[in-house]
């Protein structure tokens, strides 16, 4: 590294490594110290290539700095400090390690200019996230950690084929947009890689499922870094791709109507990721400029209004130990604090003018309709009624208000959280209306500024038409409440496949692979071990009777004339000679005779 730049990612793994061994009341400004020296990092860089380290016949770049990396890298940092103060109450430092080196694996992937560092800090996300799941040490933790692990394994995989074919087919390494106008198979195996990641259909039940069951500081940090690392990602490789358009809006209306159908409230939020990053997916899509602007500022965007709504979930499930709505409501008295936070973020998430969803995901829609692509355009606007129907009403009615179907315990419990978590959300609800308020703090950061500040957000036709929608899904809400009232029911999700798959698969390798790999062996036995151990032990007896008792018994006769000739060696000369020529004469007078 040179002086000129410092990796953020570096600070937050040396910060995590060090954590440990700062005790006592120095911890908690060490937690807040060091997310503050990685945003400073970020604050501090200069546009270039900063870190280029030989290893072996490859260039590796650390630090590749533009546009498009600060954006991602200010809020990654940014958010981590949030996070971080929110989880400034847990005791165990293995779970603020866990959420450093997670970012440090986030921060590593944005700033990074080849493939080989890349898949290193991919990696690293994946094995040190999951930890943020087993750390809530529920039975059901674990079998979900490694269901997670599992997923992300298996796209770290196609990622790691893609890039190798790539460089086998093109000798480079350098992580640069693709050729995405003639795609090839390793094309379409690194969208897989980062799809998987991105939560995209098929390859999304991993995130409801592992965010849902996280830690409740856990969860914040999951929420703000893997899905949105994968839209950097795609915006940095396959911006332009024409298959990330369907996908993306497909995504938008898969997680909208998972999201109405849930009753646990952060597994509802964690399905609405998927449909938040699908306006993302579908801008990356796109590909121009406005929409690539748009894909950026709505990411900024989402992971603060996603982490504000993780993090009033999580404080009621930090108090009450409850997070699914058949179990809560009423709680308004009780956690008023935590209720206007969320609600904050509700109507971020909802495009509600005067709040940051609405100046970051109409720029993805206006990209569309200027592309003459209007199905998707069309498509994404209905998608943000269901997004104001369960994120915007139904998470705050049915915690806060609505039928109280709380325990005489978890109603006992209810309080807003610790000072440290209420800190957290107020920064993140000012982030959420300063940027809705004055659009130039996010628009001046984007990639492409000229074009994001001659985006004007509140026109009267757009203030128009989202007034409209959010009056008349709310119309509907209140309408329709009784058939929306939760319910502690079950909905299957793609994730049921490799449910049932795994334990198919353990099914089969219990019973009928076992018992075949116990008849096998029973049949090798009889059949194959015995001749051969029958085999071994003649061959045994031949050697030591037979080759063995010819060899010893030559040395023996040997050894034994030997001897005999040792006798007649007496040390005198003439005697030696005499013996010789009797010897001699001996033979002669056979040879004669004969």
């Amino acid at each position: 590294m040179t002086t000129d730049f410092i990796h953020p990612a570096f600070i937050l793994i040396i910060g995590a490594l060090l954590l440990p061994f700062i005790m006592g009341p120095l911890r908690k400004p060490y937690l807040i110290l060091v997310p503050i020296l990685a945003f400073a990092s970020v604050l501090m860089m200069d546009n270039g290539t900063y870190g280029v380290v030989n290893f072996m016949d490859w260039e590796l770049t650390f630090g590749r700095v533009d546009a498009l990396s600060k954006v991602f890298g200010y809020i990654m940092t940014l958010m981590c400090i949030i996070g971080t103060i929110y989880g400034l109450h847990v005791e165990d430092p293995k779970e603020h390690m866990a959420a450093w080196l997670y970012v440090g694996g986030s921060l590593g992937v944005i700033f990074c200019a080849d493939y080989i560092t890349l898949f290193i800090f991919w990696e690293l996300m994946a094995f040190s996230s999951v930890f943020l799941v087993w750390f809530r040490k529920r039975k059901e933790s674990l079998p979900c950690g490694f269901r997670y692990l599992m997923v992300h394994t298996a796209g770290g995989l196609f990622l790691l084929a893609g890039f190798v074919l790539r460089y086998k087919a093109t000798g480079a390494l350098d992580f640069n947009l693709l050729d995405v106008a003639h795609p090839t198979y390793y094309t379409y195996l690194i969208m897989v890689g980062f799809i998987l990641n991105a939560a995209v259909p098929p390859f999304h039940a991993w995130l409801p499922d592992a965010y849902g069951e996280a830690t409740v500081s856990g969860a914040v940090f999951m929420c703000a870094f893997t899905t949105k690392t994968a839209v950097y990602a795609l915006a940095r490789g396959l911006a332009g791709l024409d298959i990330l358009i369907p996908l993306g809006v497909f995504m938008a209306l898969y997680g909208v109507v998972y999201a109405v159908l849930e009753n646990d409230a952060r597994r509802l939020l964690a399905y609405h990721i998927i449909s938040q990053v699908g306006y993302m997916v579908a801008g990356v899509g796109i590909g121009t400029q406005m929409a690539i602007n748009g894909a950026c500022a709505h990411a900024f965007a989402h992971i603060l209004y996603k982490g504000l709504l993780f993090m009033g979930t999580g404080s009621v499930l930090y108090m009450t130990g409850k997070s699914k709505f058949s179990d809560l409501g009423g709680l308004y008295p009780k956690m008023p604090w935590a209720f206007v936070f969320t609600l904050v973020g509700g109507l971020s998430i909802s495009a509600f003018p005067l709040f940051s969803g609405f100046v970051s995901k109409s720029m993805i829609v206006a990209a569309g309709f200027s592309e003459h692509m209007y199905w998707p355009a069309f498509l994404l606007t209905l998608a943000s009624a269901g997004t104001f129907l369960h994120t915007g009403l139904k998470v705050p009615y049915f915690i806060w208000f609505g039928k109280n179907n709380c325990s005489k315990e978890t109603w006992e419990r209810a309080a807003d959280p610790p000072m440290n978590m209420n800190i957290a959300m107020a920064i993140a609800s000012f982030l959420c209306i300063f940027i809705g308020v004055y659009t130039p703090y996010l628009y001046k950061m984007l990639p492409y500024a000229d074009v994001a500040q001659q985006y004007h957000p509140y026109s009267s036709y757009h203030l128009s038409e989202s007034l409209q929608i959010l009056l008349f899904t709310a119309l509907g809400f209140f309408l329709l409440i009784k058939k929306l009232a939760p319910e502690p029911t079950i909905s299957v999700d793609m994730d049921w496949f490799y449910r049932k798959g795994g334990r198919g698969f353990f099914w089969l390798a219990r019973k009928p692979i076992q018992a075949f790999d116990t008849w096998f062996g029973e049949v090798y036995r009889t059949v194959g071990l015995y001749p051969l151990m029958t085999t071994a032990k003649f061959w045994s007896w031949f050697d030591w009777h037979g080759i063995d008792g010819f060899v010893d018994g030559l040395a023996r006769l040997v050894r034994s004339i030997g001897a005999k000739l040792r006798t007649v060696q007496n040390g005198r000369l003439q005697y030696n000679i005499y013996y010789a020529v009797s010897i001699v004469a001996v033979l002669i007078v056979a040879y004669v005779l004969g």
